[in-house]
């Protein structure tokens, strides 16, 4: 039987997109938000029971067998670490991004531990914390007719969580995961979203990454 996704945050663009595409794979989606009704609304909005996606608050994401956290940085921290016991030795793949919009632009934060993967990291220690989704335009992910084609990074430092992760990423349409290393990535890889973004932003596109020199 698939395992279970639990989505922290996942009434927000970049949640929702993800969402959107594991439901597409067959994969059982319960949509967390702060607020119950509005994890249901935005689950429902999604396609519901019928799509696979099943909303409610973090908590009940906080269930699933693996988690994802879709949270604004500024409160992703605080969000994983109320439930330290839940996602205990559960593979957790953060996509958060530490970003501040100035002018045009947004430029990226360095968190103390140097990327917002080593902070959830530390606020819940005994999970399999790997990193994905960082690059995505959003809108381009919930629209399943869009023609996404993209490469999605993926990092950690537990082998085996990081090519689950990579399997999952895999499964879902339009999507290619390139494994890529350690969590002493982190940094670099969530940085670079904000060049992702800021070209978007002036350029008015959804662009996207991906990498040639793969033999598919």
């Amino acid at each position: 039987m698939k395992q279970t996704v639990g989505i922290l945050g996942g009434s927000g663009p970049a949640g929702r997109g993800v969402a959107v595409r594991l439901a597409k794979a067959g994969t059982a989606v319960i949509l967390g938000s702060r607020d119950s009704e509005r994890g249901i609304a935005v689950a429902s909005e999604l396609g519901g029971a019928a799509a696979g996606i099943s909303g409610g608050d973090n908590a009940l994401a906080a269930t699933a067998d693996i988690v994802i956290v879709a949270t604004p940085w500024e409160g992703s921290v605080a969000t994983v670490r109320e439930f330290k016991e839940q996602l205990a030795g559960k593979i957790v793949i953060s996509m958060v991004n530490a970003l501040v919009k100035e002018g045009r632009e947004l430029v990226p934060v360095m968190p103390a531990r140097g990327s917002m993967l080593a902070e959830i990291q530390s606020a819940i220690p005994t999970a399999l914390v790997t990193g994905a989704f960082h690059h995505l335009p959003a809108a381009d992910m919930e629209n399943l007719d869009s023609g996404l084609d993209a490469d999605v990074i993926v990092i950690g430092d537990d082998v085996a969580a990081r090519r689950t992760t990579v399997e999952l990423v895999n499964e879902m349409p339009g999507l290619r995961a390139i494994e890529a290393g350690s969590s002493s990535l982190a940094g670099a890889v969530e940085a670079f979203t904000a060049v992702c973004i800021s070209v978007n932003i002036r350029h008015k596109k959804h662009t996207y990454v991906t990498l040639a020199g793969f033999d598919d």
